[in-house]
């Protein structure tokens, strides 16, 4: 079929394996029939590395899912990465395994015609100044380099300790603040010369209607897959949402 498949925040992990259960009869079902699954970010709950993928102690659930994707991929169907603000160092060689391109976030594609701009979608929440602040130094090729030349156990230490200090942190914000801003979509719009956007990141599934510089636009958001999951539906005359049932 000539349709694309969007899909983020599955947040993989051994911990909630009925979702991965999930993900793997999406990859041989609804994914089998597209031309494209492109995934937006936050694929996994954490990542602390390639070196994830080697046999002894590596984490198993990395190999099954680059498994997957890479039966998918060579069915036909053309597998696209992106980093999420969990999975940021999934690196080439995870890629390699997994048979997969990886995107540039943001990243413009053409289908049907139409041009897309595609994100994680933590870019547009400019008014959670400390993630915006963490992000900038996490993303740093400084940051990185130092964290990947830790022990993998180590790392993993490190890691879940940032997931804790994470979820403290949003019991502080209010709402709003993780949401998209106006003013950061509009400018994401303009920047890209869309008039598409499909994004995930804030767990808040919906279908919103923008007027930018006179011209109507529109902004998909991708359901998250703690509880639900689902994907957005690129198709040659419409674009729709799908949702699963709890997962």
């Amino acid at each position: 079929m000539s349709r694309a498949l969007f899909i983020s925040d599955l947040h993989l992990s051994g911990e909630r394996p009925g979702t991965t259960e999930q993900f793997i009869r999406f990859l041989h079902h609804e994914a089998r029939d597209a031309r494209s699954l492109h995934i937006l970010g936050d694929l996994f709950e954490y990542w602390i590395g390639d070196d994830e993928l080697e046999d002894v102690p590596g984490d198993p659930l990395g190999r099954q899912v680059a498994q997957g994707l890479r039966q998918l991929s060579e069915a036909g169907v053309a597998v696209r990465l992106m980093h999420g603000n969990r999975d940021f160092l999934v690196g080439e060689r995870f890629c390699a395994a997994a048979g997969a391109q990886l995107l540039d976030d943001p990243s413009v594609v053409e289908l049907d015609g139409e041009r897309f701009a595609l994100l994680h979608g933590d870019t547009l929440c400019t008014d959670d100044l400390p993630y915006q602040a963490w992000r900038h130094t996490a993303r740093s090729a400084a940051w990185q380099r130092e964290f990947l030349a830790k022990p993998r156990d180590q790392r993993r230490v490190a890691v879940l300790g940032y997931r804790e200090q994470s979820k403290a942190a949003v019991r502080a914000k209010a709402p709003e603040i993780m949401d998209a801003n106006a003013g950061a979509v509009r400018e994401a719009f303009r920047k890209l010369d869309v008039m598409r956007m499909i994004h995930g990141h804030t767990h808040r599934p919906a279908h919103h209607h923008h007027r930018v510089d006179g011209k109507p636009c529109e902004r998909w958001v991708l359901p998250d897959w703690y509880e639900r999951g689902g994907y957005i539906a690129v198709e040659p005359d419409a674009v729709r949402m799908v949702q699963f049932g709890e997962v």
